[in-house]
């Protein structure tokens, strides 16, 4: 007896330290797993984050975790589109804009280009002057609303209101922005940049973008070329340094150190309806299935419960001249647009996701949603590009004078691309050489618009270039002839398309969801789609900003609860 509790109490002994041995050999937190190698050594060597813990919410941002839905019509059609018919999608977890950019949001970015680019410098003007939104977008033959031309994009009454006549390049523009400027807030707040840079050391041939810091950090300002440039957090980083106490390793976190967030920017039309559904507080099978409405429960635009009973839920058109129904108790609070978070939010925290204004989403609009070819984070709209590369081999980092315009089919210049900014070109067939996911820089007509799905394609011929043989003989305008961006006469000669067309639908058209403030309840569905020209703006459509999330498709806290 006593001999069987010796053993057992030797093995019990044996398997401790076995396993005590187990789960010292598996921990290679700070010990490469590849090499047995330290990490983040003081010697030297592989410096990483590795205690990354997951991504935190950007600012504005709140967290949408990823499914699948039902994405498109499950309703009745009484439009008779037949554009948006039911296709099961996978979209994966990311970060949405709780509320559409405000007024406030973007004078801030006006404000920010008209410092660092003034307007009334001749090389700068169109920088600024591309940005500014449409107010006479307000205007109309038969009412009087000047005071919203002159009123609701500065005046502070409106500050919290969404913004509109903003261009679909315009929000992407603005999304770029945010991007550097979150970012670069973020880098100085850990002490890798100088101090106030922001402030005190930005001008139009030196400031901060993401990508440029990555690549060549030295050309972008406060770029800790020196240790006097950092912060203490960056100057207790550097641990080696030469005979004349210059640092050896400079510090210069890139996207290994998990500080830099991912680029805000448009969400694709899966998104932004799979963020309208909010299905992650509805456990109902029917729903789930593709029977959910509008974003909140039930299928009546007013609120069901006791204390609210007949409010409206959303800010829309109720009938012929009746914008926000009898003033008083019935009346939904707006006859325009409302303050943003007016209404309650839907089960992912995020609000006005119908009714208010109409949302540009990425995608390039077709018809038909090709789930055949692809059911997962859907999107049309891929020009794939790459970093412009100096004869030394360094990036071509855009210059003072070398700022792109677009011309709109208006005449408005546009800057596609900012002094700082990293130059971008196509890839070319030498990237995509021998490759089975891509074939092209642009893929907008991708089984949709391209030769092969027009009906004159001929597999073992020469296709006709003739413009009026394309799948969608939308509009041309390249008999638009316009001044150089920099001169006074600006447009030098306006023409038009006089070829008869049989479509709007090209590679420039985007698609819009949503209801607004002018449409009827049908258009709240969230699965109703639209589409408008990239380059012009409107009263009724507005914008928000997505992100994508980076690593586990769950918060940290809802693993833990699902584990439990």
């Amino acid at each position: 007896m006593k001999l069987n509790v010796a053993l057992k109490g030797v093995i019990a002994v044996i398997c401790g330290l076995s396993l005590l041995s187990c789960n010292k050999s598996n921990n290679y937190k700070n010990t490469s797993r590849a090499t047995g190698w330290d990490i983040n050594s003081d010697e030297g060597g592989f410096q990483y984050n590795t205690n990354y813990k997951e991504q935190e919410a950007a600012p504005g941002l709140v967290f949408v975790e990823g499914g699948t839905y039902t994405m498109g019509r499950v309703q009745d059609d009484p439009m008779h589109d037949w554009n948006n018919t039911p296709t099961q999608q996978h979209v994966q977890s990311f970060y949405m804009d709780e509320t559409e950019v405000t007024n406030k949001m973007y004078l801030e970015y006006l404000d920010w280009l008209k410092r660092v680019f003034p307007p009334s410098e001749e090389n700068y003007k169109n920088i600024y002057n591309g940005a500014l939104p449409d107010t006479l977008v307000w205007r109309n033959r038969l009412g009087y609303n000047e005071t919203m031309v002159t009123n609701y994009l500065r005046h502070p009454a409106y500050a919290e209101y969404p913004v509109v006549g903003v261009s679909w390049i315009q929000a992407v523009e603005f999304s770029k922005w945010r991007t550097d400027r979150v970012n670069e807030y973020r880098l100085e707040e850990e002490g890798f940049t100088k101090e106030g840079a922001r402030y005190t050391d930005v001008n139009a041939s030196s400031t901060f973008n993401t990508d440029t810091y990555i690549n060549t950090p030295s050309k972008a300002y406060g770029g800790n070329t020196d240790v006097s440039q950092g912060g203490d957090k960056a100057q207790d980083r550097l641990s080696e340094t030469n005979d004349a106490g210059e640092p050896i390793r400079k510090v210069f976190p890139g996207r290994e150190s998990g500080l830099i967030y991912p680029e805000y920017r448009l969400p694709t039309e899966a998104e932004w309806e799979y963020a309208a559904l909010g299905l992650v507080g509805i456990r109902n099978y029917n729903i789930y299935r593709g029977r959910k409405k509008y974003p909140w429960d039930g299928q009546y635009t007013r609120n069901g419960d006791v204390k609210k009973m007949g409010d409206q839920l959303a800010n829309f058109k109720q009938g012929d001249g009746d914008y926000g129904g009898i003033a008083g108790w019935s009346d939904d609070g707006a006859d325009i647009t409302a303050e943003v978070k007016s209404y309650e939010p839907n089960d992912f925290g995020l609000y006005d996701m119908a009714g208010n204004v109409s949302e540009w989403v990425a995608d390039v609009y077709r018809p038909i949603v090709d789930d055949e070819f692809n059911d997962f984070n859907y999107y049309r709209g891929n020009v794939y590009t790459k970093h412009a590369i100096n004869e030394d081999g360094s990036v071509k980092v855009v210059g003072t004078d070398d700022v792109v315009y677009d011309t709109l089919s208006n005449g408005k210049l546009v800057a596609r691309n900012l002094p700082g900014e990293i130059a971008q070109v196509p890839v070319t067939a030498d990237d995509t050489y021998m490759r089975t996911n891509f074939t092209e820089s642009d893929q907008r007509d991708f089984r949709d618009g391209d030769k092969s799905s027009s009906r004159y394609y001929q597999p073992f011929q020469e296709v006709d270039e003739d413009p009026s043989k394309r799948m969608y003989n939308s509009p041309t305008y390249d008999n638009f002839t316009f001044a150089d961006s920099t001169s006074e006469g600006g447009i030098t000669e306006r023409g038009y398309d006089k070829e008869k067309r049989t479509s709007l639908i090209s590679d420039e058209v985007r698609v819009y969801k949503g209801g607004s403030w002018r449409d009827r309840a049908y258009w709240l569905d969230p699965a109703q789609r639209r589409y408008f020209p990239q380059d012009m703006a409107t009263d009724y459509i507005g914008f928000r900003n997505a992100m994508s999330r980076v690593g586990s498709k769950s918060l940290n806290k809802n693993k833990t609860a699902r584990n439990n």
